[in-house]
């Protein structure tokens, strides 16, 4: 159905959203349309951009957009998706038609865009032009884009790392935990991952290099685990996970330990938070937690890719990708983000350029 002539409508295939989500998300909670058109040439009097989408990132974030906004206003940092429109996210794509001076056809680009075929953005907070083009494409969904600059900012800005300083990293195999493990790893720290399969421990010890790794889903004493592999207690724990995990960490810090709040995965599908009852470590170990946004952290990309892309190039860095092919297989590939099915970071592929 696409023609030469921009001002022709076109097929937009999109995955879209049935109904705001409770519990456990599903794949039949989205379903995709091959109903959709658009023109792929800019409004007139747009500042926008049309552009082709060819990779999407699957994200743990984008099921709290899922929720009815009760807790989706003010000052928290995204809008709940809508029911009957095409979910969105970050994603890889090329510039078809520009109204904006700042992009040009040809252009490849990552940020905010639609799970569909073709999108048309206007808002260009977090767009970024991909300048650098000679590692794949889909590293500007992982390493070189949001997850990698979670685990830059997180690690370097909010725990202040020091050579030798004991680092525990939860869901340390997805798409941001490895890269903060080996972050750490390279600055000479000593570093332990949990993960929720053997093949993620291994993933773990024999591909990024970490000291130690253990199956969460084996350790009936979480406590008993942590002082197991920090007898000596935990400085800096990168807290992807939350609930009976964090509970634990508290009671293995060392005094002026940090803990990045990052995310808390174990308390996206239930309706009702788990308390946290070892807070008073805080207190009496001088603890330093505090949550932070990535996108807070932009004016530190460049900054940040000086430092990773050398690494890439020279392998000192390895980035593991678990990639879904087509649009229709983005339902499936979100679920098992949330299922931990995924290992590494998870990708959906639309298309080449």
């Amino acid at each position: 159905m696409e023609s030469g002539n921009d001002n022709e409508l076109v097929r937009n295939k999109q995955v879209i959203l049935k109904d705001y989500v409770s519990g456990f998300p599903k794949e039949s909670d989205m379903y995709v349309s091959s109903n959709g058109t658009m023109k792929l040439k800019v409004p007139e009097g747009s500042n926008g951009i049309v552009v082709k989408n060819l990779y999407l990132s699957c994200d743990p974030y984008m099921r709290s957009r899922m929720i009815k906004n009760k807790a989706i206003t003010g000052n928290y940092y995204i809008d709940s998706f809508k029911p009957g429109s095409p979910i969105l996210g970050l994603g890889v794509a090329k510039v078809l038609d520009s109204g904006n001076p700042n992009f040009k056809k040809g252009d490849l680009v990552w940020g905010r865009t639609g799970w569909e075929e073709y999108s048309l953005i206007t808002d260009f907070q977090n767009m970024f032009k991909i300048q650098h083009t000679e590692v794949p494409m889909s590293y500007y969904t992982g390493i070189l884009g949001m997850p990698g600059l979670t685990a830059y900012a997180g690690f370097y800005e909010l725990c202040s790392p020091k050579k030798g300083e004991n680092v525990f990293i939860s869901t340390a195999s997805g798409a941001v935990g490895q890269l903060v493990g080996q972050f750490a790893k390279l600055l000479g720290c000593y570093v332990v991952g949990s993960a929720g399969s053997k093949e993620k421990v291994d993933l773990l010890k024999n591909k990024f290099n970490f000291n130690e790794a253990f199956n969460y889903k084996e350790e009936p004493d979480l406590d008993a685990a942590l002082k197991r592999y920090f007898p000596e207690g935990i400085d800096i724990y990168f807290e992807n996970v939350g609930g009976k995990m964090l509970d634990a960490v508290l009671l293995n810090m060392r005094a002026h330990g940090r803990i990045a709040a990052c995310g808390m995965i174990s308390q996206h599908n239930i309706d009702k938070p788990e308390g946290v009852h070892n807070l008073m470590h805080l207190i009496y170990k001088r603890i330093r937690i505090e949550g932070f946004f990535v996108f807070d952290y932009d004016h530190l990309y460049p900054k940040f890719l000086e430092l990773v892309l050398p690494q890439i190039a020279e392998g000192k860095i390895v980035y593991v990708e678990d990639t879904a092919e087509g649009l229709e297989s983005g339902p499936a590939a979100l679920i098992r983000l949330f299922s931990g099915l995924n290992i590494g970071k998870q990708v959906v592929f639309i298309t080449q350029e």
